[in-house]
C-alpha cells in the first residue's frame, strides 16, 4: 500500500518557515578540533535564529568533517533543555576520498546507519527528528534504503526521512520500496539558481535545457506534500549585499533588491528570501549564514508578501532576458 503523505508541519509540529543551515559552525575546513571560540559562535547564531522563530537546524555528517555537528552538540550537552525546542535535521551520503577509494557517494544500509549513529554520537542526542539522504548515489539500491530505514525507525533513532537534490523521477522509484512517505527534499534553489523554475517559463529562449533534468519535480513534491527545502537560497549574498556581483545582471538585480528593500522597509536578505517564500511550493529556505547580524536579517522575509509584479522584476531581471 503506498504511503500516506502527510505535509512536514504535521509529522514535526513546529516547524519553522526558515531553518538554520550549520555548515559553517566548527571553525575552518581544515581545523583539528574545535574550541571555545567555535562554541561561542554556534552558541550566538543558535540564539539569533531562535530570536526570529527558527526551530529547525540542519546538519550534515561531512560538515567541517564531523566538527559542525560536534560543535552544536557541545550546546545540547551544556544546556540539554534545549533539545526539546529543536527540530534536528541531518544528511548523509557523501564520503570524501580516503585510504579505501575516491570522493564518491554511499547509500548502501551499512553507510547510512553507520552515519546516523555517528551524527547522534556527534550532535549528543538520542534522535534525529529528519534524515535526508545527501545526494543520489548511482549504486543506490531502494530495498537497501528501505531496509536502513526500518532499522532507524524501530530504534527511534530517527523520526522520519527525505531526501536532497533528487529529481521527481529518482523520488519515485525510491518512494515505491519505502514503508513510509519521503517528507522533504532539499535544492538548490535562488534567485542565483533558476534551474528549478525555468521549467515552468522557458519555452526555446536558450535557458530550457538546463530545466529539463528538474521537470515535474516541483509539482511531484507539492502533490505529494513533500516539503522543498532551499540550500544556498541567499546565493552566497550576490544580491543582497554581502558579495558584489560582476557581471551585468548581478548588478541589475542586486539594484533592484535593494530598491525593493527600501520600498517594502525590510532587509536586502529578507527581500531575496521573500522571493522563495512567495512560490506556492511553500519552500523553506535554509540561511547558511553562522553570522547573528546577517541572520536576524532573514527574519522579516516570513512578514513580506511581495506583490506579483515584484516577484516577476526579480525573475526576470535574474533570469537575464524578458519572458517569452
Amino acid at each position: 500500500m503506498k504511503p500516506t503523505p502527510l505535509p512536514l508541519n504535521k509529522v514535526l509540529p513546529g516547524s519553522s518557515r526558515l531553518v538554520l543551515g550549520c555548515m559553517s559552525l566548527g571553525g575552518p575546513w581544515d581545523a583539528q578540533d574545535i574550541g571555545e571560540a567555535d562554541i561561542a559562535q554556534a552558541h550566538a547564531a543558535l540564539e539569533a535564529a531562535r530570536s526570529i522563530g527558527i526551530t529547525v537546524f540542519d546538519h550534515a555528517d561531512i560538515y567541517k568533517r564531523g566538527r559542525a555537528e560536534r560543535c552544536f552538540g557541545a550546546l545540547l550537552r551544556r544546556q540539554p533543555s534545549l533539545r526539546d525546542g529543536l527540530i534536528l535535521q541531518s544528511k548523509c551520503g557523501i564520503r570524501f576520498a580516503d585510504d579505501a577509494g575516491p570522493g564518491r557517494y554511499d547509500l548502501s544500509a551499512e553507510y547510512i546507519i553507520a552515519s546516523v549513529q555517528g551524527s547522534l554520537e556527534r550532535l549528543g542526542t538520542d534522535h534525529l527528528d529528519l534524515l535526508l539522504l545527501h545526494r543520489p548515489d548511482p549504486l543506490m539500491e531502494p530495498e537497501e534504503i528501505a531496509q536502513a530505514f526500518r532499522h532507524l525507525l524501530e530504534r527511534g533513532q530517527v523520526r522520519c526521512f527525505g531526501v536532497s537534490n533528487m529529481q521527481a523521477s529518482q523520488m519515485r522509484w525510491l518512494q515505491q520500496a519505502l514503508d513510509q512517505a519521503l517528507v522533504a527534499n532539499q535544492l538548490e534553489m535562488s534567485l542565483g539558481k533558476l534551474d528549478w523554475l525555468a521549467q515552468d517559463s522557458s519555452f526555446n529562449d536558450g535557458q530550457s535545457a538546463s530545466a529539463l533534468p528538474w521537470a515535474g519535480t516541483l509539482q511531484h513534491c507539492q502533490a505529494e506534500g513533500v516539503q522543498l527545502q532551499a540550500w544556498s537560497p541567499l546565493a552566497q549574498g550576490r544580491f543582497s549585499g554581502a558579495a558584489a556581483p560582476d557581471d551585468a545582471r548581478g548588478q541589475a538585480t542586486s539594484a533592484l533588491v535593494r530598491e525593493l528593500a527600501a520600498r517594502y522597509q525590510a532587509p536586502t536578505e529578507s527581500i531575496v528570501l521573500a522571493w522563495l517564500l512567495r512560490h506556492p511550493a511553500g519552500i523553506q529556505p535554509v540561511i547558511g549564514s553562522s553570522q547573528p547580524e546577517r541572520i536576524l536579517a532573514c527574519g522579516a522575509a516570513t512578514q513580506l508578501q511581495l506583490s506579483r509584479e515584484d516577484w516577476y522584476r526579480l525573475y526576470v531581471s535574474a533570469r537575464g532576458q524578458a519572458l517569452p
